[in-house]
């Protein structure tokens, strides 16, 4: 009895076995190898899979999603004798799970001995400053070899990407001196583009200013001299319209006298021709003025009333003022 339950017992562990070895469930974005009796047979793919228990053996599970792989820092010498490190990052994605596995040991080392020898090679044949300078063209060059290179392996190189690359410390402190000393040169140049501007600015600024100056000022005297000859030909205008006899222009050129005598550093002044005769039409004017008022009050003679006539003697001459 006790035989026959240990052999019940065995037939369930061998049916649990076989079972769980039956049935492979392969998670998504992964592959699965199956070898019979050691010879690749089939791959089997994402979801539930059946496989003869025993006999068919799972060698390798794959991920077949994109990988990221960071390279240690790398010596490399540059055409000029140099020596970088340069860090490197892969990218690759397995295509072909049976290449992957027959095809290849290691591909993960593979890939990265590719990397170094292919970087060595690009490398060597570019400068300092170009190997600085040139990324996009060292990562072209790197993808196309690794590229190239992987896909008999079931392997396809997305990406490739320089992470850092780091010359001699010596190298260094020369670069950044050399930027600095750029740096500087660029802001000099910056500072005697902008006083050259602001003086350009300045002297075109006054120029506009002296010319908008020279423009009110011609401006304004024109409009003065409008002025004043609005002003003479109204005053010409109105003398002619009341019809101003010899009295009032002589007692205008009377009141003139004083006004061009006028001022403190006045040394000389000029008194015109015609104020002789001006001043012989006001001096007659006036004697007769006086004579008039002395016939009103009777004391002088008259023919009418018996007394003599009087003489019509021209006025004295004044002296014209001497001009000093």
């Amino acid at each position: 009895m006790d035989a026959i339950i240990i052999v019940l017992i065995i037939l369930v562990v061998l049916v649990v076995i076989a079972l769980v070895q039956t049935i492979q469930v392969i998670q998504q974005a992964s592959a699965a190898i199956v070898e019979r009796f050691g010879r690749y047979t089939r791959t089997l793919n994402a979801g539930l899979n059946i496989v003869v228990p025993f006999i068919d053996r799972i060698r390798n599970r794959i991920d077949l999603r994109e990988q990221v792989v960071p390279f240690p820092p790398q010596p490399v010498i540059t055409q000029d004798n140099l020596v970088v490190n340069i860090d490197t990052v892969i990218y690759y994605q397995v295509t072909d799970a049976r290449a992957a596995t027959y095809e290849v040991s290691n591909y993960i080392q593979a890939i990265e001995q590719l990397t170094v020898t292919t970087l060595r090679n690009i490398i060597g044949g570019m400068d300092l400053e170009r190997t600085l300078t040139s990324r996009e063209e060292i990562n072209a060059a790197l993808r196309g070899v690794l590229d190239e290179a992987t896909g008999k392996w079931g392997i396809r190189v997305n990406r490739v990407e320089l992470k850092a690359i780091e010359p001699p410390t010596s190298i260094q402190d020369s670069m950044e001196k050399q930027m600095r000393a750029d740096r500087d040169k660029r802001a000099a140049i910056l500072q005697a583009e902008g006083v050259r501007q602001s003086e350009i600015l300045q002297a075109e600024g006054a120029k506009q200013a002296e010319i908008l100056r020279a423009e009110g000022d011609s401006r304004a005297a024109s409009l003065r001299s409008e002025g004043e000859a609005q002003a003479i030909r109204t005053v010409f205008e109105a003398i002619h319209a009341g019809d101003a006899d010899q009295k009032l222009l002589s007692y205008q050129y009377v009141q003139m006298l004083p006004k061009i005598a006028q001022g403190e550093s006045n040394k000389l002044w000029i008194v015109p021709s015609e104020i002789g005769e001006a001043l012989k039409g006001l001096g007659g004017n006036l004697s007769r003025f006086a004579n008039n008022g002395d016939n009103d009050n009777g004391g002088g003679g008259d023919p009418g009333n018996g007394g003599p006539a009087p003489l019509d003697k021209p006025p004295a001459p004044r002296e014209r003022p001497r001009i000093e």
